[in-house]
This record gives C-alpha cells, sequence and structure tokens, in this order.
C-alpha cells in the first residue's frame, strides 16, 4: 500500500502529522510544498486538496486532510505498525477520550493563538515584501476566505489587542500543561499518544523561542521536562531532520539559526 506525505517544514500542523508516520515505522513517499512560492494554492496541489492546505496524506489514491483526522486514520488503518511502547492511541475507551480532550484542546485553544503570532511575526513579513498587483493576484487563487483573510491582515498586522489575547490563551495552556505533567507522566495518562505529539508539533517544541519573555524554563519545569523527553524520540528527531526550505531568517521558531 502506497503512502504519499504533502507537507512543509518539520513544523506546526506538517510535523504533527509526519511524526506518527515515524512512529509507526511507515514508509512514505515525501513530497515537498514550498509554502513561500505558494504551492499549496497551485493548480497541481488544489486537484489534490481544494483547500489548498497542506498536509495532506495519499493511500493509495484516498485523500486524508486536517492533521487530526490524518492521525487517528494512520491508527485506524496500520493498528499494528506501532512504536515499541504502545499505539498513539490508547486502545482502552477512558484513555482514547483523555487523549482526543487534549487534542481537542490543542486544536482549539492553542494552535489558532499560536498560529497568529506566527501569522504576524513571519507571514508578514512574506506578505509585506511582495508588491501590491502581485499580492492581490495571489490572494484570488487562495481557496479558504478565512485563509485569504489571514493573509490580508498578516500584511497589514494584527492589532495589539488580538495579540494580547492570543498570548493570555497560550499562558493558560502552558499552566495547564504544567499541571497535568505534575499528574501524569504524558499529557492523556502514562502513555506517549497523539496529544503529546499534537502540543510539541503546535507549541511545546518551540515555546521558549516563541515567548522568551514567559521564562517557560523556570515556570515550566514539567513542560520543559516532557519536551526533552518528546524530543529525544528517535522517530521526532527523524521527523525534524525533514526538507525544510524556509528562508533562515524566518526559521526563528523552528531552528536555531
Amino acid at each position: 500500500m502506497a503512502l504519499k506525505y504533502y507537507h512543509a517544514e518539520p513544523l506546526a500542523n506538517s510535523l504533527k502529522s509526519m511524526v506518527p508516520l515515524k512512529e509507526k515505522g511507515l514508509a512514505y513517499e515525501s513530497i515537498y510544498v514550498d509554502l513561500h512560492k505558494f504551492e499549496q494554492h497551485s493548480d497541481w496541489f488544489t486537484a489534490i486538496n481544494p483547500e489548498g492546505q497542506v498536509p495532506v496524506l495519499d493511500h493509495d489514491g484516498t485523500i486524508i486532510t486536517h492533521t487530526t483526522v490524518i492521525n487517528e486514520y494512520l491508527e485506524d488503518a496500520f493498528p499494528d505498525a506501532n512504536p515499541a511502547d504502545g499505539p498513539l492511541r490508547p486502545r482502552d475507551p477512558v484513555g482514547a477520550a483523555r487523549m482526543r480532550y487534549w487534542n481537542k484542546f490543542v486544536d482549539e485553544h492553542v494552535m489558532n493563538f499560536v498560529s497568529m503570532h506566527g501569522w504576524h511575526r513571519l507571514v508578514g513579513v512574506i506578505a509585506r515584501n511582495i508588491d501590491s498587483g502581485e499580492f492581490e493576484k495571489l490572494m484570488e487563487h487562495v481557496p479558504l476566505p478565512d485563509q485569504r483573510k489571514k493573509w490580508m491582515t498578516a500584511r497589514s498586522g494584527f492589532s495589539e489587542t488580538d495579540l494580547a489575547n492570543a498570548t493570555d490563551k497560550i499562558v493558560y495552556a502552558l499552566n495547564k500543561v504544567e499541571g497535568q505533567l505534575g499528574q501524569t507522566k504524558w499529557l492523556a495518562g502514562d502513555a506517549y499518544t497523539l496529544a503529546d505529539i499534537n502540543f510539541y508539533s503546535h507549541c511545546g517544541m518551540m515555546v521558549e523561542r516563541m515567548f522568551p519573555d514567559l521564562e517557560v524554563a523556570k515556570n515550566y519545569p514539567r513542560l520543559v521536562d516532557w519536551r526533552e523527553r518528546v524530543t529525544a524520540r528517535p522517530a521526532v528527531a527523524e521527523a525534524l531532520k525533514s526538507e525544510d526550505r524556509t528562508a533562515p531568517g524566518l526559521r526563528t521558531w523552528s531552528g536555531d539559526r
């Protein structure tokens, strides 16, 4: 059975579904989609995913989109392909429910607020460096109205009120995760799951570089220990080495450049 994985740099959503592929030892064809060249909005890519977003999993011609869906699909399609320390989705109903609770929390209360800061600080640089006429033409090819609006807002800059609210949401999430890790080894319990991969990909991996003023090492020691344990996993380390064509000056969050 052939797997193709369309992705950008190993960060956020692209990393979130790449890690399970690596953890489960699944062979796949890696297809890089260059977001800086707007390949996600090109005709060839929107023929695969009409929403014009990465990542996308192609399993023998069946197209799966949205990372939480992709990751659960991998658990269903390849139930016997698991890391040595167990499946990424608990097999018992309570464990699965806890994992899904944390996935829902990250998807709804973490990802969008981290993303806002990313769009403001990084995507805004890209958007402002494009001539007005060319930018308007590019926006005509963005399939989702909300994504088009985000591009336009990034070009002008998000409001300080919205950014402050996003930071407050992130602080709330950090406190919540720190508290949970005082009760359990991993987010959803004693086993490493898709929930850990989700939070790590969107926030936990890079929160110190994103928000140095929060003094993460000082204020969230359990989170730092958890992050180091996730980073030390061979599958995660392998995923983080994946192709990245991001301009060096824009790798503030994803690397040490």
